[in-house]
């Protein structure tokens, strides 16, 4: 495990030198809160090695130094998400196993699935679930995050060759990139939306009013004790405190045994903070706008989707990563408009809709 600033220091050429990396993390998202990338898994033509983000290492010179290299990820999204929110790191440019995967039309596409059907490894499951925030790791879970980028360059040289043979290794490319940009992009201010948890449509403004409370005191709560905030209340039991309060029914039926009696009162106090709220600065419900197809648009999108599925069976694709639902909906209602949001290689399949 590199958990100092020497051993850092004496790897750091390692990765400087190397024709290729391999890239993952494990983050701590089912056992804290909030959640935090708790170890980096990097392997190079030299081994396999763990990076511990938790040890008080700096880590700008290992990013500055993977920075410099295309980054060998399987299903990066959240990989890049975390990177980004919690060390400012965005890859030059990356090869996603998972979206070679599906590009070449395979339909399992997990890492042990791959591995295994490539290389004939067969990986243990492992500890997915383990709380990676926990120190000494056990040998276990080091083989396990070892594992998890050990394989990945034997695996994205396979990928990679097919790609080229079905001439869709431009398709990827282009994929990639976009996948960068994605999860790099500014995430909008949802500060009205965040508390809005499922179920809370059937509010009224005053219910809504008791529910934001009462979401905020769950999320202070949560931090303060480093759990998930569903380890404190689940967003059922939030709604349904918010509807008993806004319907003056009582609350104690509703609360669980267990619960500590300071968090009883917290409860309490969440609630009568919200029914409090002045009316005029009740929340309001949420406005979904509908659109309604005219008939030309839906036969339109029925054409499009009829050629989307014939040109996934020719390419033995799924047909959502040509265009989704959503995505056909919208081009049949302004093609001009929408086609520019798809990938070159997304409107070249698409041509002659």
């Amino acid at each position: 495990m590199i958990d100092t600033e020497a051993k850092l220091s004496a790897f750091l050429p390692q990765i400087r030198q190397t024709t290729w990396v391999a890239v993952d993390t494990e983050a701590d998202s089912l056992h804290n809160y909030p959640e935090k990338v708790c170890l980096i898994q990097i392997s190079t033509a030299g081994g396999d090695e763990l990076v511990d983000p938790l040890a008080g290492v700096a880590l700008d010179p290992l990013l500055e130094a993977l920075s410099g290299h295309e980054l060998v990820f399987h299903a990066a999204d959240y990989d890049l998400r975390m990177l980004l929110k919690h060390h400012q790191f965005v890859p030059r440019a990356i090869f996603d196993t998972m979206l070679a995967a599906r590009l070449l039309g395979e339909r399992q596409f997990g890492y042990s699935h791959l591995v295994e059907k490539f290389l004939g490894v067969r990986l243990e499951k492992g500890p997915q679930k383990a709380n990676w925030a926990l120190r000494p790791l056990t040998l276990r879970m080091e083989e396990y995050a070892r594992n998890d980028t050990r394989y990945l360059k034997p695996l994205s040289d396979q990928l990679k060759a097919r790609l080229a043979t079905a001439g869709r290794l431009a398709w990827h490319q282009e994929s990639c990139v976009r996948l960068i940009a994605d999860c790099t992009q500014p995430r909008p201010d949802d500060g009205d939306v965040v508390w809005r948890v499922k179920g809370s449509h059937a509010l009224g403004r005053a219910g809504l009013a008791v529910l934001r409370s009462l979401w905020r005191w769950r999320e202070a709560e949560a931090v303060a004790a480093n759990r998930p905030p569903f380890f404190v209340l689940s967003h059922d039991l939030l709604v349904s405190l918010a509807t008993a309060a806004q319907s003056q029914e009582p609350i104690e039926p509703l609360l669980p045994r267990h619960l500590s009696d300071r968090r009883r009162s917290g409860i309490r106090a969440a609630l009568a903070d919200g029914l409090r709220t002045p009316a005029g600065a009740h929340p309001h419900p949420l406005k979904h706008t509908s659109y309604w197809p005219s008939e030309a648009e839906r036969r339109r999108q029925a054409e499009l989707q009829k050629h989307r599925d014939a040109r996934s069976a020719e390419l033995n694709l799924d047909p959502t990563i040509i265009a989704s639902r959503a995505t056909l909906a919208e081009l049949a209602q302004d093609w001009e408009a929408h086609a520019p949001r798809l990938m070159l290689w997304q409107r070249e399949v698409l041509q002659g809709a």
